[in-house]
C-alpha cells in the first residue's frame, strides 16, 4: 500500500507533535487563507449575480425571452410549463391609434393575465403623475396609455381608443412598464389591452411587423434544459433567445461588467492565496531539513520518508480547507448580512459551485505548490547531521516555476471559463517576473557596491540584499505581484464605478422634448424659464431616408416578401433623425478624419457614428445621399465620432454642417432637468404647448442609478476582501524570512552589533524590497488595465500617472512596516536569549 500503517502513524504522530508547537501555524493559515478567500468572494459573488441577475430580470418583465415573427407552437409552451417554467405571452407592432380626429402611431402591447413574470407594470391617477405599483391588468375592453398619448391626443380616461377595427374605452395611465427599455426617447408611446381582445383589431395581417414574445421565468438550471431542448427547433431567421446579459442597454452593460470585475476580484484571489501557500510551503520545507536528515542518518528509506511528509500535507490540507471553508462561510455571512439593507444579496441562494472551487483551490494550491519544497526537502543528505551547511540536492527553480504557472493557470481556468481573462493575468504576471528578475540581478550588482566601506544601518541593509540575492528576488516577485493585483482591483473599481457614475451625474435630465417648431422656441425658453426649469440645448432636427452611398442605391428594410427581390447594399432600414451642428456634441469624440467646424466647403459635410459606419461600410470620402421629403440632400463624410451611447442625452447618426441644411424647417429637441418633488408642475409647464411631446425617463434613471448604486456598494466590498487577502499574503511573504532572521540576528549581537543599528537595517532593507516592488508593479499594472480595459471590460483605456508616484511610496510604507513590525519581536531580543531561540 501507498500509506501503510507505519507511515500512517508516523504521519500523524508528527502532525500532533508540530501542531502543539505551532510549527504547521504559517503553512497551515496560508492554505486557510486560500480557501476562505475564494469562498467568501465566490460565494459573495454568485449570490450577488443571483440577486442583481433576479433585479435586472425586472427590466426584461421575464428571466428569459424568447422572440418570434410567427405564432410560437403551443408544444413549446407545454414543454416549458411541464418542466415547471412559469409563461407569459406578449404581442407587439405598431399601430395607428385613434382618438376622435386625432391620431397617432403607438407601440401596442397585447399582454395575457400572467404578464409580467417578473417586475411590476406602475401606473397613474393623471397623465405624467406620481406612479404606483398594480397587479392589475387592462379587462376586455379597455387600454391603458401612456401619458404622451394623452398629451398628442387630447384623450381622458373614459374615453374611446382605436386600435385597427376595435374601439377600447381607455381606463388607466400607464407610468411604466417593467420591459419599456432604456432609449432617451423610448420609441412610441405605449398602448397595453388584453391579449383576448387582439384578434378583433385586425391589425395583425400580412405585411403587419408583429412580434410574438415568449416570456420565462424559472431558475436558471431549468432554464437551461429548457433551451437546449428548444434550440434545434428554431429556426434563427424567425426566432431569438435572449436573456438580460444580452441586453446592451446601459443597465445591461453595467451588470454585464459588474459580473466581470467579481470574477476578475475571485482570480486575483486565487492568484494571492496561491503566492501565500507557496511561501508557507518554501518555510515548511526549510525547517524540516534537520528532522529528514535525522531519519535518513537512523536508516529510514526515501519511499518512508516521502509518504510521511506527503501525508502531513494531506493532513494539513484537509484541516486548512475545513476551517477555511467555514471562516470564509461565516465571513460572507455576516457582511452579506451586514449589507443585505443596500445592497441585494441573495441570503437564501445555496451555491455548491464556490465550495467545489474553493476545496480544489485548497488542494491544488497546497499540492502543487508544495511540489518543488517536497522535493528540495526530500533531497536533502545524511551528511546534513554534521554539516549544517548543507542545504538541499534540487537547486533549479524551473521545476518551481513551471508548477505554479501551470497551478495558476488551471485555477483561473476552472474557476472563470474565460480563457481571455486568465492569460492577460498570467501573461501580464509573467512579464512581471521577468523583469523583476532582472531588477534583481541590478539589486545584487548595486548592493555589492553599496554594501562596502564603513558599516552603517544603509550598508548593512544592503549587504544583506546582496547577500540573500535569491530569496529576496523570490520575495521581490512577491510582493511585486501582490501589489500589481491589488493595484488592479482598486483601479478597475474606481474607473468602472466613475464611468458608470459619469453616465448619470446629479442634474442629468430627466425629461425630454420634441416636435418643437421654430415659433415655439422663444416662448418655450421664457415659459420654462420663469418656473425657474433650465433648458438644455436645442438640437435641430429633420426626418430623413438614408438613400445611398457614393451614388449607389441602398437597400430599405422593408416586408420579408418584398426583401427577398430587393437586392442592394444594406441601409439603416428606417428614417434617420438628421442634425446639424458646427460644434462637437459632448460625449463624442472624432476618431478619424477632421471635425467640420465652422468652415465651409464646395460639397456639404457629415460626420458619421462609427458602429453605423462599421456596420454599413462607410468610409472617410464617401458621398452619402439622403432624401429629406421631395429634397435630396448629399454630404461628403469628413470624420468619423465615437459616441457614448450610455449617456442619457440624445445621440445622432449623422451631424451635417449647417450650410447642408439650409432651407428646412427642423423640429427641435430638448431636454430639462425637474426634481422629483416638483413632478406636479409638468402638467401647468406643458399646457401652453399641446403639439410638443414630452418624453419621461425619470423613473428609467432612477433604477439605472439605484442598480448602479448597489453593484458600487458590491464592488467596494469585493475590494475590501481582497486587499485583506493580499495583506495577509504580504505578512505572510515576511514571516517566511523569520528563520534565517534569527540566525542573522544573532551573528550580529554575538559581533556586537547596536540595537538601533539592526534595526535600521532591517526597516531600510523593507523600505528598499518595498520601493522597488511597488515600482514594477506599477508598470505591470499599466500592461495588466490596458488589455483588460480594452480586451474585456470594453472600457476607454488611459494611463494613471498617480499610480507610478503612490504605488512605490505605498509599497516601500507598507512592506517596512509590516517587516519592522515582524521583525520586532526578534529585534527586542538580547543576544542569549537569540541563541537559546535558535536550538
Amino acid at each position: 500500500m501507498w500509506a501503510d500503517s507505519a507511515s500512517l502513524r508516523l504521519s500523524w504522530r508528527l502532525f500532533r507533535h508540530e501542531a502543539r508547537r505551532g510549527e504547521l501555524t504559517v503553512i497551515l493559515l496560508a492554505i486557510v487563507l486560500s480557501v476562505a478567500a475564494v469562498l467568501s468572494l465566490s460565494l459573495f459573488s454568485e449570490r450577488l449575480q443571483t440577486a442583481l441577475t433576479d433585479k435586472t430580470a425586472e427590466f426584461l418583465a421575464a428571466d428569459r425571452l424568447l422572440g418570434s415573427d410567427q405564432p410560437v407552437p403551443e408544444q413549446w409552451l407545454e414543454q416549458a410549463k411541464a418542466l415547471g417554467l412559469d409563461v407569459a405571452k406578449r404581442v407587439q407592432l405598431r399601430s395607428m391609434v385613434f382618438a376622435g380626429e386625432q391620431m397617432m402611431l403607438a407601440d401596442v402591447r397585447a399582454v395575457d393575465g400572467h404578464y409580467p413574470l417578473k417586475g411590476k407594470v406602475k401606473v397613474a391617477e393623471v397623465p405624467f403623475g406620481p406612479a404606483r405599483e398594480t397587479d392589475a391588468l387592462p379587462g376586455l375592453g379597455e387600454v391603458w396609455m401612456e401619458s404622451r398619448l394623452f398629451q398628442v391626443l387630447g384623450a381622458s380616461l373614459g374615453g374611446q381608443l382605436e386600435v385597427g377595427d376595435a374601439s377600447f374605452t381607455i381606463s388607466g395611465i400607464i407610468s411604466e412598464l417593467p420591459d419599456g427599455g432604456f432609449s432617451v426617447f423610448g420609441g412610441d408611446p405605449k398602448v397595453l389591452l388584453n391579449l383576448q381582445d387582439l384578434d378583433k383589431t385586425h391589425v395583425t395581417g400580412p405585411g403587419s411587423r408583429t412580434d410574438y414574445d415568449i416570456l420565462f421565468a424559472g431558475p436558471d438550471g431549468v432554464l437551461e434544459d429548457y433551451h437546449q431542448w428548444l434550440e434545434p427547433r428554431l429556426d434563427r431567421e424567425l426566432h431569438y433567445w435572449r436573456s438580460v446579459k444580452d441586453d446592451d442597454s446601459p443597465l445591461g452593460r453595467s451588470v454585464q461588467r459588474a459580473e466581470q470585475y467579481f470574477l476578475l476580484a475571485s482570480l486575483l484571489a486565487i492568484v494571492l492565496a496561491s503566492v501565500s501557500i507557496a511561501v508557507a510551503a518554501q518555510r515548511y520545507s526549510h525547517r524540516h531539513y534537520d528532522p529528514v536528515a535525522i531519519m535518513k542518518t537512523l536508516g529510514a528509506p526515501a519511499s518512508l520518508v516521502r509518504r510521511i511528509y506527503l501525508l502531513q500535507i494531506l493532513f494539513i490540507t484537509g484541516l486548512g480547507i475545513l476551517v477555511g471553508a467555514l471562516v470564509g462561510y461565516g465571513v460572507q455571512q455576516v457582511i452579506a448580512s451586514l449589507i443585505a439593507e443596500r445592497v441585494p444579496v441573495a441570503l437564501d441562494a445555496w451555491h455548491w459551485r464556490p465550495f467545489l472551487i474553493a476545496v480544489f483551490t485548497g488542494l491544488v494550491c497546497a499540492l502543487l505548490f508544495s511540489l518543488y519544497p517536497l522535493m528540495k526537502l526530500f533531497s536533502v543528505p545524511p551528511l546534513r547531521v554534521l554539516r549544517r551547511d548543507l542545504g538541499a540536492g534540487i537547486s533549479s527553480r524551473i521545476i518551481q516555476f513551471l508548477a505554479a504557472g501551470v497551478a495558476i493557470f488551471l485555477l483561473m481556468w476552472a474557476y472563470s471559463g474565460n480563457l481571455k481573462i486568465s492569460a492577460i493575468l498570467l501573461g501580464t504576471g509573467l512579464v512581471l517576473v521577468l523583469a523583476l528578475l532582472l531588477v534583481t540581478f541590478g539589486l545584487i550588482a548595486l548592493g555589492r557596491r553599496l554594501g562596502q566601506g564603513r558599516m552603517g544601518a544603509w550598508q548593512l541593509a544592503w549587504a544583506r540584499i546582496q547577500r540573500r540575492a535569491m530569496d529576496n528576488s523570490v520575495q521581490l516577485i512577491s510582493f511585486a505581484i501582490t501589489i500589481m493585483l491589488l493595484l488592479v482591483v482598486l483601479v478597475m473599481r474606481n474607473d468602472m464605478v466613475q464611468q458608470w457614475r459619469d453616465q448619470l451625474p446629479q442634474g442629468t435630465p430627466n425629461y425630454f422634448m420634441i416636435n418643437i417648431t421654430e415659433q415655439q422656441l422663444p416662448e418655450l425658453e421664457r415659459h420654462f424659464g420663469q418656473a425657474g426649469v433650465q433648458m438644455d440645448t436645442f438640437y435641430p432636427v429633420i426626418r430623413g431616408r438614408f438613400a445611398a452611398i457614393n451614388e449607389e442605391t441602398i437597400r430599405t428594410d422593408v416586408s420579408k416578401e418584398e426583401d427577398s427581390n430587393n437586392r442592394g447594399r444594406q441601409g439603416l432600414g428606417r428614417e434617420a433623425n438628421l442634425t446639424w451642428s458646427d460644434r462637437l456634441q459632448t460625449e463624442n469624440r472624432v476618431v478619424a478624419g477632421s471635425w467640420h467646424g465652422d468652415s465651409q466647403g464646395e460639397i456639404p459635410r457629415v460626420s458619421v457614428e462609427t458602429e453605423v459606419a462599421q456596420r454599413l461600410d462607410i468610409k472617410l470620402g464617401d458621398l452619402l445621399t439622403f432624401n429629406v421629403g421631395s429634397e435630396v440632400v448629399q454630404a461628403e463624410v469628413t470624420s468619423l465620432r465615437e459616441v457614448n451611447w450610455q449617456t442619457m442625452q440624445p445621440n445622432f447618426f449623422f451631424v451635417l454642417e449647417p450650410a447642408a441644411m439650409q432651407g428646412f424647417s427642423p423640429t427641435y429637441i430638448t431636454s430639462f432637468h425637474l426634481p422629483g418633488q416638483d413632478k406636479a408642475k409638468l402638467a401647468g409647464l406643458m399646457a401652453p404647448f399641446p403639439t410638443v411631446t414630452l418624453f419621461d425617463v425619470d423613473a428609467r434613471i432612477n433604477q439605472l442609478r439605484s442598480v448602479i448604486e448597489q453593484v458600487s456598494l458590491a464592488v467596494e466590498f469585493i475590494l475590501v476582501l481582497v486587499l485583506c487577502a493580499g495583506s495577509l499574503v504580504l505578512v505572510a511573504q515576511v514571516q517566511s524570512s523569520m528563520d534565517e532572521r534569527l540566525q542573522e540576528l544573532a551573528i550580529l549581537r554575538t559581533l556586537g552589533a547596536r540595537g538601533w543599528l539592526i534595526r535600521a537595517s532591517v526597516i531600510f532593507e523593507f523600505l528598499i524590497i518595498g520601493l522597488v516592488a511597488g515600482a514594477m508593479a506599477a508598470l505591470a499594472n499599466e500592461l495588466a488595465l490596458y488589455l483588460l480595459q480594452t480586451r474585456v471590460f470594453d472600457m476607454q483605456a488611459r494611463l494613471h500617472w498617480d499610480f507610478w508616484l503612490l504605488a512605490p511610496l505605498v509599497g516601500a510604507l507598507v512592506v517596512g512596516l509590516l517587516g519592522a513590525l515582524s521583525c520586532w519581536r526578534l529585534l527586542s531580543f538580547n543576544t542569549s536569549q537569540l541563541l537559546r531561540r535558535m536550538l
